[in-house]
Order: C-alpha cells, then structure tokens, then sequence
C-alpha cells in the first residue's frame, strides 16, 4: 500500500499523470480490438466470465463501462469500485435463463483504504441443481446425480486521480468441478473511468477483462478401461486421455454516458456501449437510466449483436432488451448511508428470461 502511495504522490503534476494514464490504458486496451477472429467463435471456455450477477447494471443490459460506480464495477470496469463513500456490500441472486434450472449468487465487499484508494472483494458461483447421472447402458439415468461447481474469487483496488480519473485492477480466480473433472484459471481485469463536464456530467470509459491464463480440465474422469494394445494377453489396461487447453473469453468495453440534469431532483443518463468479444460476435447497446432524488431509479436497454443476421451464425440467447428498477433508502442526512434493492430483466429468445436481484448496503 506504501509502494503504491508513493508511486502516486511523486513529483509529476497531476494533469500530466491524468492525460498519461488515459493515454496507456486507451493504447494498451485498444490494441485487442483488432486481435478478433470470427472463425474462432465458441472455441473459448468459462463463459460464466461473462455473465452479470448485478442487477443495477444488468437492468441496463451491462452497458455501463462509463458510469458503473461502486462494488457492481468490479464485474464489468473495476475502475468505478472508487466511487464509495466508505464500505459497501452487495448481496445478489440471479434466476439465469428461466426454466434451465441454473442460479448465480454472488457477494461483493468494497471498503476505502485512503483518502483516494479502494480494496474490493467478490465472489460468484452458479448452481447448477442436481444433474442426473446417465450412461450409455443406462441413458435414462442411474438414479444418481451431480452437480457442478463453477465459482470466481476476486480482488480489486480501484485508485481516483484528481477527482476526474479512476483506474483499477481485478485478479480473478476461477474453478471449475465436478466429481471427477476440474479445472483451474487465473485472470485479470483492467479500467479506466474519466469525467468531465460543468456538471462531472458527461463520462467516458474502457474496460478489458478476462485476460489470463489458458484453463485446461483434468482427473479421474478422463480415464478409461482397455483391453492390452498387443493382444498377446487378454487383459485390461487404465489409460488418461489429455483433455485441450481453452482460453478465456476476454473482453474489450468502450463506453460513454451523458447526463441530463433536469432539476435538482431529476436526471436522466443516456448510455451507449460497444464490445469487442475475442471469441464471439461484437456487440453495440444503448440504454436510458431516469432517477428520481436518487431514490427511485428506472431503467431499460438495448443491445444488438454485429452480424446476428447472418444464417451461419446461432443467434444469441438474449433478444437485446433488458430493463430495471431500484429503490434506495437513505438513513442519514449526508446520504452517504443507503439500503438499496435492484431488480434487473434481461428477454431471451428461448426460455422465459433472466432476472436478476441485488440488495446494496452503503456506510
């Protein structure tokens, strides 16, 4: 923590640090929108990586790089993790694809260390419920079950710069198990948040995430009985078969928001996003958020995947509208003590949606 101080508080000028660290991050998060192939969709793993526990955001369909604030950020631009007033706990629970049976929980921790600094902790894992267990002798299954799971661990320090510009880092663990197969990862996300305006009203920002390392699954369950390859003696022999390695489905986000402060009570926050998936379609969304005295805050969005018209490609599972609502209670005068529930609905093309809650707690 003293190394990073340091590194801040040197003699530079502050405008100078602010237009440099834009201009690295710009340059080094750009360089992948490039690095693409659409041959190579579907041929990344862990795509659980790319789904949103949070409801506030995925009310507005994940479309927020720019204006994403608090403990939610570390899911999408870890650099809005710096927007808190001290401590800050989420609690979520999505109902994913209506109908498939699949759950995410996740909790999330953010808590300021200095004046400019904060560390944030998160934590998500699906449940997939009980799968039946079937074989080639017994397809309609065994009268067993299992279950898989998938969980990330995560952790984050988001850093602000002369009131206009954020930065932050997240390094993600990632496992993935059943009974007999697992797999491990690691992964790091990066963002940067700038704000600018004669009211911090209009905001701008980039985020790359799921950069790490390839994943590749191992255990028991890759072995299997033989019989001797020679044939000279009739016996069986235990073999292991190598599974491939997969990469993780890293992410390019550009986006930027504008608001339309109406009054002293009323804002409304036009948003548009662009992402650039290295293992799948690029996509471009826009989004309107309304909030009344940042208390009753609704939302809706629409996301449109480049190229979803084309017959070789499957179209994605979402339709492209999502929309939300939350309700936050303050519970002192500074307002910088809040209660708050999220609620988020993304459509889907089959099953019957995703829903997303959230309760927010701010101190």
């Amino acid at each position: 923590m003293e190394l990073i101080e340091n590194l801040i508080h040197r003699g530079y000028s502050m405008k100078a640090n602010k237009f440099g660290l834009i201009g690295i991050f710009i340059v080094l998060l750009t360089s992948t929108l490039w690095g693409g192939n659409p041959d190579r969709q579907g041929e990344a793993g862990a795509y659980e990586l790319l789904l949103n526990p949070w409801a506030r955001s995925a009310g507005i369909h994940t479309l927020t790089t720019s204006m994403i604030t608090g403990v939610e950020s570390m899911r999408l631009n870890v650099a809005g993790l710096v927007h808190i007033p001290q401590t800050q706990v989420l609690i979520g629970h999505t109902r994913y694809l209506v109908g498939t049976g699949i759950n995410l929980n996740a909790i999330g921790v953010g808590q300021r260390v200095s004046k400019n600094g904060v560390f944030g902790l998160s934590l998500m894992a699906m449940d997939f419920g009980d799968i039946a267990v079937t074989t080639t002798d017994q397809p309609e299954g065994t009268g067993a079950t299992f279950s898989p799971n998938f969980f990330h661990l995560g952790l984050s320090y988001a850093h602000l710069f002369d009131n206009k510009v954020s930065v932050g880092f997240t390094l993600r663990t990632i496992s993935e198990t059943t009974a007999d197969l697992s797999a491990q990862g690691f992964a790091i996300d990066a963002g940067v948040q700038y704000v600018t305006g004669a009211q911090d009203n209009f905001k701008f920002g980039i985020s790359l995430r799921n950069v790490g390392t390839p994943m590749r699954f191992g255990g028991e369950g890759l072995s299997f009985r033989a019989r001797n390859p020679d044939g000279t003696i009739n016996y069986d022999l235990s073999y292991d078969q190598r599974s491939a390695t997969f990469e993780l489905p890293s992410v390019l986000n550009i986006g930027a928001s504008y608001d339309i402060n109406i009054d002293t009570r009323n804002r409304l926050s036009l948003v548009g996003n662009f992402t650039s998936n290295s293992f799948s379609r690029d996509a471009i969304g826009a989004g309107l958020e309304y909030s009344f005295n940042d208390i009753l805050m609704l939302r809706g969005a629409y996301r449109y995947d480049l190229g979803s018209n084309q017959d070789v490609v499957v179209n994605n599972v979402y339709s492209g509208v999502a929309a939300g609502v939350s309700l936050e209670v303050p519970f002192s005068e500074k307002n910088d003590t809040r209660f708050a529930i999220d609620y988020g609905y993304r459509a889907t093309s089959t099953w019957n949606g995703t829903h997303n809650l959230t309760l927010r707690f701010t101190l």
